[in-house]
């Protein structure tokens, strides 16, 4: 047993009765080599045959030493989301589809989850964002995104006139389908989806990505993640946009509202096997060499 990991938070995949033998059978390995268990309420009726303690998403991090989250990258990101501010390490189990964070398959997975928790493992610290909507000088909404902020038109037909700022300065304006801020945790998701770099995951950058711009000289911008991105709109029909946190949805902002976006003080720490390679992680997600 690692000393620091005494009990042990699982996260699942909701509503998805496709992770009961692999959510059991980790609960079990880790009964029987003496951890505490705690299971995310919205998974512990997936859990067969063994009594595990249920435990709200909200209070895993203040309650474990280390949470495993079971699922593809949205399980993922859920788990970082809720445990980020307690500062406690991260482990990703791939039971989802693509998964560029969720890295230990389950065909290894007992085996791979004893020598991490025997101490062989690498770590890794990535940054969130913040999103702050800001109407009359009042902030009435904050989410955090562990990926991407991503402003887009909503319920019109019409592109969306973006103004953007960098610590106050003008950068540019633009008539779009919208805005993908992402750290380079999210610079393999939609970021890259739309057009955008990939980043080295240790790099203390931010991409901004415009979408399906009017303009085609519009392109991708690699920015320092120390800056504050300001966005506002400038045209004046009233239409609303939809912001959205990794997947995470704040609609009706108002062409008036600014949106404020920072990265976040505190890390999420993420604890990869010995044998991690992001690189052979892009081969393989992407088909890359083949």
């Amino acid at each position: 047993m690692h000393n620091s990991f005494k009990t042990i938070g699982i996260i699942g995949k909701p509503s998805d009765s496709g992770i009961t033998e692999t959510i059991t059978r980790v609960c079990t390995y880790l009964i029987e080599k003496n951890y505490r268990v705690l299971v995310a309420e919205n998974s512990v009726e997936f859990v067969q045959n063994i009594g595990v303690q249920a435990c709200p998403i909200s209070e895993l991090g203040k309650r474990c030493n280390l949470v495993i989250a079971l699922g593809g990258d949205g399980t993922f990101l859920a788990a970082a989301r809720a445990i980020v501010a307690d500062d406690i390490p991260l482990i990703g189990v791939n039971l989802g589809r693509l998964g560029f964070l969720v890295d230990i398959s389950p065909a290894d997975l007992i085996e791979t989850l004893a020598k991490m928790l025997a101490g062989h493992f690498s770590e890794e610290r990535r940054y969130l964002l913040r999103a702050k909507i800001v109407r009359k000088n009042q902030i009435i909404h904050e989410e955090t995104a562990v990926n991407e902020v991503a402003i887009h038109r909503w319920i019109t037909p019409s592109m969306i006139e973006i103004i953007t700022k960098i610590d106050g300065v003008f950068l540019n304006s633009q008539r779009s389908d919208g805005l993908v801020i992402a750290t380079p945790t999210g610079s393999t998701a939609y970021s890259l989806s739309a057009g955008g770099p990939i980043l080295y995951p240790s790099l203390s950058a931010l991409v901004l990505v415009p979408l399906n711009p009017h303009t085609l000289s519009n392109r991708p911008i690699v920015i320092h993640d120390s800056a504050e991105i300001e966005i506002s709109f400038c045209q004046n029909k009233q239409i609303n946009a939809l912001v959205t946190c990794d997947h995470i949805e704040i609609p009706d902002v108002l062409i008036s509202d600014k949106i404020l976006i920072k990265k976040e003080e505190i890390p999420i720490t993420i604890l990869h096997p010995d044998n991690y390679d992001f690189f052979e992680i892009l081969r393989n997600k992407l088909n890359w060499s083949h």
